[in-house]
This record gives structure tokens, sequence and C-alpha cells, in this order.
């Protein structure tokens, strides 16, 4: 069920038996010269309305915009102000439960928004508001992501190029992948950008000239195809889950 496709007497039959929402969230930035500056966004809308079809769980619209201050200095790339960001958050999660929503699953598909989050999460679970947790798709199938590319990357690498040619075929530029790879920073590790301990960098500019990481040569719609179906799973069994779950659980537990 998609919120805004729905008439208030449907939502009023939903919000009588049901009390979970999912909230798609994403960013609008730089994703490397080969792939759309909406490809976080258009991640997350895929997972939540497909998750949202197979187990009949409401959907609202996708936020579009978030924390991207990182990305600035490539042309295109929009950012909210962080507490603007959470702020907003807030106030949209707090509105559904309104309606009796108790429980919310932020379908993201941008880190630079999972902070954020948790935090709004932290203050709305602490007040005894509702239950909102943060789920990311490539968090939830970290192995196999691993074992599908020789160089995965973080922002703009096979892993999201290959969602967005399976999700958008049309949106990828396929002439421009290795032009994206070798632009780049192909190799990727924790020692990146780090000086005696100190993590020197603020910007993906500064690691990556193009901004994008890991080898974009690597991706296909077909991999795509197997990542978006098996991020899927873990979404929806977390949605199962949490139907299952009494909300007073999930609450913050008594001190000691």
């Amino acid at each position: 069920m998609y919120l805004a496709e729905e008439a208030w007497p449907d939502l009023e039959s939903y919000f009588a038996s049901e009390s979970i929402a999912l909230v798609p969230l994403g960013s609008t930035e730089q994703h490397g010269p080969h792939l759309p500056e909406g490809t976080d966004h258009l991640i997350a809308e895929a997972f939540a309305r497909e998750a949202a079809d197979r187990t009949g769980y409401l959907c609202t619209p996708t936020i579009k915009i978030g924390v991207s201050t990182h990305h600035r200095q490539f042309p295109g790339t929009a950012s909210a102000d962080p507490s603007a960001f959470r702020d907003y958050v807030e106030s949209i999660t707090r509105s559904l439960t309104e309606h009796g929503i108790d429980r919310v699953i932020y379908v993201n598909a941008h880190g630079g928004n999972v902070r954020h989050l948790r935090e709004v999460g932290r203050k709305l679970r602490n007040e005894g508001v509702v239950f909102a947790v943060e789920w990311m798709w490539d968090e939830s199938i970290p192995e196999q992501i691993d074992q599908a590319f020789e160089h995965n990357g973080p922002h703009g690498g096979p892993k999201e190029t290959a969602l967005i040619q399976h999700l958008y075929p049309e949106l990828v530029h396929e002439d421009r992948l290795e032009d994206a790879r070798d632009g780049g920073l192909v190799e990727v590790s924790e020692a990146i950008g780090r000086v005696h301990g100190a993590r020197t960098f603020y910007d993906s500019i500064d690691n990556s000239e193009n901004g994008v990481f890991g080898d974009q040569t690597d991706a296909s719609a077909e991999i795509g195809a197997e990542l978006f179906d098996a991020a899927s799973d873990e979404l929806v069994a977390l949605a199962e889950w949490l139907a299952e779950q009494d909300v007073s659980d999930l609450m913050p537990r008594e001190r000691v």
C-alpha cells in the first residue's frame, strides 16, 4: 500500500488493523559520471515499494534530499542542514503516530543519513512515542555484496551501479563506466585518508577526484537483480519480525 495513492477511507481501514510504516529516504547528490544524482532515493523507494507490495504494509512518499555536504563540490548535489533534516524526519514520523503507527522502518539508501536517523529514532523511542529503526540495504547482505565484486566501494561503486542497471537501466551511462573507475579510487581500505590514526578527510573529493569508489565495470543488471531480491527478502523479514513484537518490549527498559 502506497500512502500517496490511497484515499483516506482506505487508509483509515489500514490504520485500524496495522501499525507499521515504511519510510524511504535517500539523497540527491553526485554518484560519479555514470549514475544519476537520484541514485540513493531511487534505490530506497524501490526497496520500500517492493516490501510494501509483498507485505501489504504502508509505504510513505520518499524523502529525496538528505545530508550530503560531503559531496558539495560536485554540480547538482543538494543537501539538507543536518538539524533541519532530523527535525523534518522527526515531524513526519510524529505525524504518522497520530494515525496509530507505532513502528517505523526508515528504508535508507544514503550513508550520510544514518547517524541522523539513529538519533531521531533514539529520541522518539526514549520519549515512548514510536519505535523507529534505520535499515540500509547493503548492510543487510554484506557477504553477498563482497562475493559479487572484487573491488567494491562505499559510494557510486559497483553495488549501486548494479542496482541502477537493474532498476533504471536507461539512467546509467554505460559508456562511462571505465571513466568512472579510472577517475575514482578503485582500492578502498580503512587506511585511506588516515594519518597517524587521524581521519584527515571530510569530503569525498578528498579521496576520489570524481567522487566515486570501487570498480564500476564489475557491475551488471544481473548482479543487481540478485542483490535486490536478496536485500528485499531481508527487509520483508524485518517488517514481519517487527509486526510480531509487542511494542512495549521495543521501548527503553527501566533503570537498573
